[in-house]
């Protein structure tokens, strides 16, 4: 049975760093495509990020390029996004989420391409 288990959020102000675990459980991260999402009120889930078969690969979203980095640590199967320069836009839950596998790059930036799902971290940056 596969977990993810998401930690890290939290309240920050604008310009500020935060740093979201995702440690999973029943999956090996080295062999799936680890993403994450986030939702904000009134909005649909959004990609941010997905790190790909042991780190060979990774994609962000345009709004967060170059402010947002994904590793993985397979020791602890354990994904990190670290989320620097922070933006009152930034403020949503955000969801770890697992695929077993490599995924198709068309998919990998779309919820319907993952099987499974945290339970989501709140993330507040404050102006």
């Amino acid at each position: 049975q596969v977990h993810l288990v998401e930690s890290g959020g939290g309240l920050v102000q604008t310009g500020g760093s935060l740093r979201l675990s995702c440690a999973a459980s029943g999956l090996t991260i080295s062999r799936s495509a680890m993403g994450w999402f986030r939702q904000a009120p009134g909005k649909e889930r959004e990609f941010v990020a997905v790190l790909i078969w042991n780190g060979i690969n990774t994609y962000f979203a345009d709004s967060v390029k170059g402010r947002f980095t994904i590793s993985g640590d397979n020791a602890k199967n354990t994904v990190y996004l670290q989320m620097n320069s922070l933006e009152p836009e930034d403020t949503a839950v955000y969801y770890c989420a697992a695929a077993r596998g490599p995924i198709p790059i068309a998919t990998m930036t779309k919820s319907t391409g993952y099987e499974y799902w945290g339970q989501g971290t709140q993330v507040t940056v404050s102006s």
